[in-house]
């Protein structure tokens, strides 16, 4: 299997998720939401095309500490390729951004995942005072895996 992607933060951040995490950006996006950041990352044409078990040994080498957020573009274009890359991250703890509503994330990926940033960017809801969040409408919760089985 395949997934495409844009880039791989060469340094951890702060700014994507808790605590010091390395960030992969995936491409392809379904929103094109008004003031994107990642615009480089909407068409999916563009991107990097990786083996999904290539990517996850390079991932198993450049995040030592196995704290990975996995942002876009948008994830959930690629659902299926995220599942398989995460399964074989199975030790890691990780953080899925999407511009879309936690409903529509598969549950497969939910119960695979510890944070979720979840809602579109909203340009005039825009915020630098809320972390890990980019406007004020997007949750970002840590998923309970006890009550979401």
């Amino acid at each position: 299997m395949y997934i495409y992607i844009n880039s791989i933060l060469k340094n951890p951040s702060l700014c994507d998720g808790t605590g010091y995490r390395t960030v992969l950006f995936l491409q392809g996006c379904d929103l094109h939401c008004k003031g994107c950041q990642n615009k480089s990352a909407w068409d999916i044409a563009k991107g990097v095309k990786w083996d999904v078990s290539k990517l996850a040994d390079e991932i198993k080498k450049r995040c030592a500490n196995k704290e990975l957020t996995i942002s876009g573009g948008e994830p959930l274009m690629q659902a299926d390729a995220v599942y398989a890359l995460i399964t074989r991250l199975k030790d890691f703890d990780i953080c899925l951004y999407t511009g879309h509503d936690k409903s529509e994330v598969p549950k497969k990926l939910l119960d695979k995942i510890r944070y979720l940033k979840y809602g579109p960017f909203i340009e005039s809801m825009k915020t630098t005072t809320m972390p890990f969040i980019g406007s004020s409408n997007q949750v970002y919760e840590e998923i309970n895996h006890e009550t979401s089985k």
